[in-house]
């Protein structure tokens, strides 16, 4: 019998985007019968599929404690989840930076902060020019970047919801050369872009402007994303290490095991190598 995977989506993007397509096709090559279903669709039974491959469920950071317990409705259904639960939850939370600092992992500097203790954190860093993220999002909600103390960011500051931030020097780098992706599937690396941002912005998504432009990574820039994905001691199904390169060195941003965008236009290969990775493990 043909094994039934559904693509979780969303409700604002139920259909798969146009980058997923050679994904399906893919999947079905495998003999694999894809469907797209959301997440929050209370209607579907998900233990009719034999597993979940989480795909666009861009709002989960909006309703993260509902999409944490779906996890577990999942768990308890015994629904396998690509990547896996336990995996999803560690990467939900962008504190997980800290714990791959410690593992030896190279990061941009970031530090964590919520309520009085956020502008403590931003007073010691006077002068600076500063990026303050929610721990929890995605496509640059709630992100601010600006100069600590002045009065503009200030303002800035205190418009911002009680959450828990993490506080990072701005780079520059990210302006000037780009932001990388480096994708990997079942812990082998595929292909990488970079992504940069439009004119006068310093945020790469396409939603802003950004652009993407399929790249070879040198060596350095490969060995150090590989190093910071082995650092999780698991081998994700799929993985997008973003970073920036300052002095010659590739810092870690994210390591994306959720739902991020893996540029299979840019690589059809790669599509099928998810194809096969997904095949063996349901």
């Amino acid at each position: 019998m043909t094994k039934r995977i559904a693509l979780a989506t969303s409700a604002e993007h139920a259909e798969l985007p146009p980058n997923d397509l050679p994904l399906v096709e893919a999947l079905r090559t495998a003999g694999l019968d894809p469907v797209a279903a959301v997440w929050t669709d209370p209607s579907i039974d998900w233990s009719a599929f034999d597993a979940v491959l989480l795909r666009s469920v861009w709002d989960y950071h909006r309703r993260y404690d509902e999409f944490t317990e779906w996890l577990a409705v999942l768990d308890k259904a015994g629904v396998p989840l690509l990547n896996d639960s336990g995996l999803v939850r560690w990467n939900g939370d962008k504190r997980y930076l800290l714990e791959l600092r410690e593992r030896g992992v190279a990061i941009v500097p970031s530090q964590v902060a919520a309520g009085a203790c956020l502008r403590e954190v931003v007073s010691g860093l006077d002068g600076q020019e500063i990026i303050v993220k929610p721990t929890v999002s995605a496509t640059a909600l709630h992100t601010v970047r600006g100069v600590a103390g002045s009065a503009e960011f200030e303002q800035v500051l205190a418009e911002l919801p009680e959450l828990v931030y993490l506080v990072q020097p701005f780079q520059p780098e990210i302006v000037a050369d780009g932001e990388w992706s480096l994708i990997f599937i079942d812990g082998e690396f595929t292909h990488a872009v970079v992504k940069r941002p439009a004119a006068g912005d310093y945020r790469v998504q396409d939603d802003f402007g950004g652009t993407v432009t399929p790249t070879e990574p040198t060596p350095a820039v490969l060995e150090s994303a590989r190093a910071a994905l082995q650092a999780t001691g698991r081998v994700p199904a799929y993985a997008r290490v973003d970073g920036v390169v300052v002095n010659g060195r590739f810092l870690l941003m994210e390591l994306e095991l959720i739902e991020p965008e893996l540029f299979f236009s840019q690589h059809p290969d790669a599509a099928l190598k998810l194809a096969a990775a997904v095949a063996s493990r349901v």
